[in-house]
């Protein structure tokens, strides 16, 4: 019999918000388990006895300002089932408006970047977080 070391977290909820031009936002968050400042989607992880859908919603407000009116879950993964049980859900957001502050302790950047563009930054390894991809391309591929 082996042993293993797994990771327990309590779930997440990503977003993927689009403006009303078609642009999509990323925010820049320095991780330092990777001691790299990366480009992602929105999102965090869930509070105790929280909803996805109010998790996603309340990241969306603190990590970029915005609000949104049509809301669509695009799908749902296990990020690393290797060695955690981190399950995130991610959600389309569309109609977004402005609606508070962003939380600029946590997020160092906030960039609005047409579909395509976030295509090519895929492709040239610009952006790497696996949750920002999928969300990406599901997108593009279904809505795009």
């Amino acid at each position: 019999m082996s042993e293993r070391e797994v990771v327990l977290h309590p779930g997440a909820a990503a977003i993927l918000p689009v403006l009303p031009d078609g642009r999509i936002l990323l925010v820049q968050q320095d991780r330092p388990a990777v001691g790299e400042r990366l480009w992602e989607i929105p999102a965090g992880k869930l509070e105790p006895g929280e909803s996805p859908d109010n998790c996603a919603r309340r990241e969306l407000r603190e990590e970029t300002g915005h609000d949104a009116d049509d809301w669509r879950k695009l799908c749902a993964i296990y990020t690393t089932p290797g060695f955690s049980d981190e399950h995130i859900t991610i959600y389309l957001a569309r109609h977004l408006r402005p609606v508070s502050q962003r939380d600029t302790a946590e997020i160092a950047a906030v960039a609005a970047v047409a579909p395509e563009e976030i295509e090519q930054r895929i492709a040239a390894g610009a952006i790497v977080d696996a949750k920002t991809i999928v969300a990406a391309l599901w997108y593009l591929r279904r809505f795009g």
